[in-house]
């Protein structure tokens, strides 16, 4: 039995392309669907758009977390084993573990003759939107053997972004997430390494539903669907590539046009969510701690009490690689405890943190 993406049971989550409704795109990390059902057979059939590395998404059946595989190019089935619960029902979760990548489609599940599909728990009603780069989308993630080392040579065997510090924080604070990250990415156009030499920025991506101009043609947003009540922006690892010109001279012109650029964005997040609490961060990667004082100098010039900066204990310190799931954990400790100090509107303050076998 086929169960299409548009049927009224699934739950999504994520800025996803509707354009088809039988065949919704995923395009950035984290982004999922859920699905409760009975009997013992699942198999999602996809179709995978490549750019860099290999790809895989993610599945959590029944608490139970999987990588599968996708196909460089083109249509494939994911089988996916199930094994006999004491109800008799599943809980699924597929999701995207890698940035844009790649773009993923999904064009159906396979069930068994005679299954059911339920009705799946609501969604929580909290809402957290992350602008952020790798570490945001968990890439290399799950090299738990280099903790607070390089990065291991990898093909992208080793991102997923369920142990980002940003899903993580959202599932300690019972959130819905979106996860607008792009490894490598930077504030400005023409910094970072996202899409060099050209090299897309955040101030022309963040507002994008495709943003990967390699992949096909960009297309904007439609914001009314999600609204945020915290927007947690993370920007500023990659941009001092190519010229560290922060570090060198935190005072220079090229800092105060980068100080220009962030207010910006700052701006234009808060025109977007007049009501939400905007957090300002980086990560543990090891970086100069000229950019957190220019982050700090512009939030400070912003006058918005709304709008506030985090300094994690190990910031900029933690490691030369990408965040393992470890010290991911540690930021995404960090960064909900101090979200639920800021009095959100309408959040009840009580998290929860799902519990998934690896």
């Amino acid at each position: 039995m086929k169960v299409l993406p548009n049927h009224e049971k699934l739950i999504y989550c994520g800025r996803i392309d509707w354009e088809e409704p039988c065949a919704p795109v995923f395009v950035y990390p984290c982004t999922y669907v859920k699905m409760r059902f009975t009997g013992n057979t699942l198999r999602i059939h996809v179709k995978n758009k490549n750019l860099w590395w290999d790809n895989y998404a993610g599945c959590i059946l029944d608490g139970v977390q999987s990588s599968l595989p996708l196909p460089l190019e083109g249509e494939a089935v994911l089988e996916v084993p199930v094994n006999d619960t004491e109800n008799g029902e599943h809980d699924l979760l597929f999701f995207k573990r890698q940035d844009a990548c790649h773009e993923m489609t999904l064009l159906d599940f396979e069930l068994e003759e005679g299954a059911k599909v339920l009705d799946c728990p609501p969604e929580p009603e909290r809402k957290i939107e992350v602008y952020g780069d790798s570490v945001s989308a968990g890439e290399v993630s799950e090299a738990i053997d280099y903790v607070g080392k390089e990065d291991p040579e990898h093909h992208g065997q080793f991102s997923n972004g369920w142990y980002s510090y940003a899903w993580m924080t959202a599932r300690k604070l019972h959130a819905q997430i979106h996860d607008t990250a792009q490894g490598g990415i930077a504030l400005m156009d023409h910094t970072g390494y996202f899409c060099e030499p050209e090299a897309d920025g955040m101030e022309t991506a963040w507002n994008r539903l495709h943003y990967n101009p390699l992949l096909g043609d960009t297309t904007p947003w439609d914001f009314s669907g999600y609204t945020p009540q915290v927007v947690i922006v993370a920007i500023g690892q990659n941009d001092g590539h190519p010229e560290d010109y922060m570090k060198e001279d935190e005072h220079s012109e090229k800092a105060a046009v980068w100080k220009e650029h962030y207010k910006s964005f700052l701006h234009k997040l808060r025109e977007t969510y007049p009501k939400a609490k905007i957090v300002c961060c980086m990560t543990l990667l090891n970086h100069d701690p000229a950019w957190d004082r220019a982050i700090g100098q512009v939030v400070e010039e912003m006058g918005d009490d709304d709008i506030t900066q985090y300094l994690f204990k190990r910031n900029g310190k933690g490691t030369p690689g990408h965040l393992r799931i470890p010290e991911a954990e540690e930021m995404a400790d960090e960064l909900a405890a101090y979200i639920e100090t800021l009095d959100v509107e309408g959040w009840e303050h009580s998290g929860c943190t799902d519990q998934v076998s690896e």
